[in-house]
């Protein structure tokens, strides 16, 4: 079988040159290998992600010049089968609801902090890792908070997981890599008004799309650790992966879809053709 390759934007912002240069990479390698590349959409967040930028992306990859597989897969359009993945995770004993918000963690842990002198964990992202208060939470208590309406995530107990995970790795261009998912703590994998995380969506999508191959940036490999606990949790195959560069802006920072000076759109505006662009994140 050929291989498979996908690129899977969010359209919650214009594409950049850190999207073209994933894109074209993506086509790229799967022209090489005599493979497939699919097109995704990671819609799920409602309050972001709007039309026009879904719509830009097709005319901004069909001006690059990339071909991809149709029908395109729209996560909005497949919340079921996140759903039964969740469910089976939580037939596992595996989920539990946190009522907590964002601003009521960064409280408690800047107690702790300020308490012990010593400053709490963070996730590989940056953020605060979670302090696993809601596995604290009676089920008694946990159900009368549902049943009263009140804001949840759903996260997975990650300790437990990887209990039943055992050592997992990943295969990074080549290379094995030890899958150490313990430093991002109990991972978000649904809240009560949106039905999945990222970290969810993304190898359920993998592994129903058939894909072989994830080529993305490298800010998203410490991610693959988690997700290599779910593939492994829910039985689902381990695609490789290759991590690529980024592109940076002038103070050395990641871009941003709100960065017009490197916007697709914007370029293109000012008389970019597609080959320059191949030029900017150097692919000639």
């Amino acid at each position: 079988m050929p291989p498979v390759f996908r690129f899977a934007p969010s359209p919650n912002g214009y594409l950049h040159l850190g999207h073209a240069l994933s894109v074209l990479l993506n086509a790229k390698l799967a022209a090489a290998a005599g493979g497939r590349l699919l097109l995704r959409i990671e819609d799920i967040d409602e309050a972001r992600c709007k039309p026009e930028f879904e719509a830009a992306i097709y005319e901004d990859l069909a001006w690059l010049g990339v071909a991809w597989e149709e029908p395109v897969r729209r996560q909005s359009d497949h919340l079921a089968e996140y759903r039964a993945a969740l469910a089976k995770l939580d037939a596992m004993g595996l989920v539990y609801p946190a009522f907590e918000s964002r601003s009521e963690i960064a409280r408690i842990v800047a107690e702790r902090e300020a308490a012990s002198g010593q400053p709490w964990p963070r996730d590989p992202d940056g953020g605060i890792r979670y302090p696993e208060l809601g596995k604290n939470v009676p089920a008694e208590e946990r159900c009368r908070l549902i049943d009263a309406g009140a804001p949840y995530a759903l996260r997975l107990d990650m300790t437990a997981a990887l209990a039943r995970t055992g050592p997992l790795d990943w295969n990074e261009a080549g290379e094995t890599v030890e899958a150490d998912a313990a430093p991002w703590g109990d991972i978000i994998l649904a809240r009560k008004d949106t039905p999945n995380s990222y970290h969810l969506s993304v190898v359920v999508d993998d592994a129903l799309q058939g894909v072989t191959d994830v080529v993305r940036g490298r800010d998203l490999l410490p991610s693959t650790a988690a997700h290599r606990v779910l593939q492994s949790l829910l039985g689902l195959p381990a695609p490789r992966y290759h991590h690529h560069r980024l592109i940076l802006d002038a103070e050395k920072r990641k871009l941003s879809k709100s960065t017009a000076a490197t916007g697709l759109r914007e370029l293109r505006a000012r008389g970019a053709s597609p080959a320059q662009i191949r030029s900017a994140v150097g692919l000639d």
